[in-house]
């Protein structure tokens, strides 16, 4: 029998509890749990879970559509893509599916997060499943906050169109490797810091661009109008000696924006309703300030400002391999989620995949955990 099979334990309860070890206790190799954000959704993304671990499956997608009011596992199974491609959809079954791997890796494998993970962190909506993974919202808290941001998102993305008649979303820049901090200057240089900021009736004017993600070494995201990126990319070819690949993302929203302004707000009121726990089992990292929470008031800050803030992915990621040792990165979620999101800088054991591995299909579930096992440290 495969080794990874003879890890799986009897089915735990469903509320979403990990045994956890005293936070006091050292451990010899530090891991790191991360999560996808939007664009990673397909039609069918449960599909194989369902298959393979029919149980631990329908049980999350019952308790998903339960909370929700409507059957989202639908739109997972059966689509259409014009349905699971709507962020009020696809941003809660992204969620969803991610903590659905979580939820088997725990209760068919055994694997126990608290004595195995030293931190959580996810890309942009990714944080709010690394939030449910560390224990500081509840999965139901946590999917009815994404949902409705989703939706105030949404509108968003509507009203902006209608007043400005441009199509809005977001654009990767690629650029040479380490040139990623001159990209960045020039490319604030041609933007008008005053349109990140709100008029005189607490509305964002016309956006220009935001730098709505820096990703890696040498990948930074721009979100807005798309007239004004593919403007902006005439003046850095031009005038701003930079000639980044482009590539327009799977969005029809300008996330990371002033245009979320609205989101922002609603978020502030939303988590005054809900209840947060800290600290968690798990210290989480923040996509605004690439350091972990560090009290309740500082999440519900840090999160809320994310709607319109920078996601500082690799500043999140540069912190926990340099500040905290963590080695091992395990990534969770649909969609290509390993080092496409961490990238080749780290990840330091022996093992087959160095240290990043990618949990998307029940496949790499047995590899993963057979990789785990083999970079433990042995006991004398």
């Amino acid at each position: 029998m495969h080794q990874a099979a003879l890890m799986r334990a009897s089915v735990m309860p469903m509320r979403w509890k990990h045994a956890i070890e005293p936070r006091h206790l050292k451990r010899d190799i530090h891991t790191a749990l991360f999560f996808p954000g939007h664009g990673v959704q397909r039609v069918g993304m449960a599909n194989s879970w369902m298959d393979h671990f029919p149980r631990t499956t329908s049980k999350l997608l019952d308790e998903m559509d339960s909370i929700l009011g409507y059957s989202l596992s639908s739109i997972i199974r059966n689509g259409p893509n014009s349905s699971l491609n709507q962020t009020q959809n696809a941003q809660p079954a992204i969620m969803a599916v991610s903590l659905l791997i979580l939820r088997i890796l725990e209760q068919e494998f055994g694997f126990n997060i608290g004595s195995r993970v030293d931190y959580t962190l996810g890309h942009s909506l990714g944080e709010f499943t690394a939030l449910v993974a560390s224990q500081h919202l509840e999965f139901s808290d946590a999917l009815r906050l994404v949902h409705r941001r989703a939706l105030v998102m949404a509108q968003c993305t509507r009203q902006i169109v209608q007043e400005s008649g441009d199509s809005h979303g977001m654009v990767a820049l690629i650029c040479e490797d380490d040139h990623i901090e001159s990209l960045l200057r020039t490319v604030n240089e041609f933007l008008d810091p005053e349109a990140f900021y709100p008029d005189d009736n607490g509305h964002p004017p016309c956006p220009q661009v935001r730098v709505a993600n820096i990703n890696s070494p040498n990948q930074i995201v721009l979100s807005g109008s798309l007239k004004k990126i593919r403007a902006l990319l005439v003046q850095l070819r031009q005038f701003g000696g930079h000639d980044p690949r482009a590539v327009r993302l799977k969005s029809d929203s300008p996330f990371h924006s002033p245009v979320m302004l609205p989101a922002a707000e609603d978020m502030t009121l939303a988590m005054e309703e809900i209840n947060i726990t800290f600290p968690g089992a798990i210290p989480c990292i923040s996509n605004v300030s690439a350091l972990p929470y560090k009290s309740k008031d500082d999440l519900k800050n840090l999160l809320s400002r994310q709607c319109v803030d920078t996601v500082h992915w690799w500043e999140s990621i540069r912190y926990l391999h340099q500040n905290e040792g963590i080695q091992r990165w395990i990534g969770i979620g649909p969609g290509k989620v390993g080092r496409n999101l961490v990238g080749k800088e780290v990840g330091r054991v022996d093992a087959k995949g160095g240290g990043v591995w990618a949990i998307c299909n029940p496949k790499e579930m047995e590899e993963t955990l057979l990789a785990l096992e083999q970079t433990e440290p042995k006991v004398q």
